[in-house]
């Protein structure tokens, strides 16, 4: 089955509808962003949250030292690069931080044959538009990805409207969604549920 992410969760209820759904992973963000925590925030938050749900800290050129800091908190179980951090990068945290990292890699117009995934564990794909990547609730062109080798994160403007056709076409290891299980810039518990159900109705394996 194709796991999910949920993405972005800031407030406590955001916590309580993640527990009632349990998305195998949610995403707190540290990169500017208007869904960015602190560590403390983040902290507070993780508290809540299930156990069996792990939480992935999602950052964008951000110190070394911090991303160690954030995990050694406890707030976090894995690391998401969103700032086209390279492999050295990758390299230096995997010796540091005994948990999976995922390096995000924006996708499209002209982009070549998917890269290869280095020393990261996963890659995730998202939208790439106007120089930036994620975050703004935009698709791209599925069929760039096709014949990437697995397992990887799929992003960029997923919603209960397309996710099926998307898990039904590339079969990702894990969907993940932030603007598409929110109304009025808020998540929304109908919507998690939504998605969920759509998610798990698909097997991908």
């Amino acid at each position: 089955m194709t796991a999910v992410k949920f993405c972005g969760l800031r407030r406590p209820e955001d916590i309580e509808y993640a527990n009632i759904c349990l998305p195998e992973y949610v995403g707190f963000v540290f990169a500017e962003s208007r869904r960015r925590l602190s560590l403390a925030e983040a902290a507070r938050l993780r508290a809540g949250l299930d156990p069996r749900i792990r939480a992935v800290g999602v950052f964008a050129g951000a110190e070394e030292g911090f991303v160690e800091e954030a995990f050694a908190s406890g707030a976090i179980d894995l690391v998401q690069l969103h700032g086209g951090e390279g492999d050295e990068y990758v390299g230096r945290l995997k010796e540091r931080l005994p948990c999976p990292i995922i390096r995000a890699v924006g996708v499209g117009g002209g982009m070549g044959p998917p890269p290869d995934r280095g020393r990261a564990d996963y890659l995730l794909f998202d939208a790439l538009a106007g120089g930036a990547m994620g975050g703004g609730g935009r698709a791209f062109d599925w069929g760039i990805l096709a014949g990437a080798p697995g397992p990887y994160f799929l992003a960029g403007g997923l919603c209960a409207g397309n996710l099926g056709a998307a898990i039904s076409l590339l079969g990702p290891y894990c969907v993940d969604i932030s603007s598409g299980i929110e109304s009025g810039g808020l998540k929304d518990l109908a919507k998690m549920r939504l998605v969920m159900g759509i998610a798990k109705r698909r097997d991908t394996r």
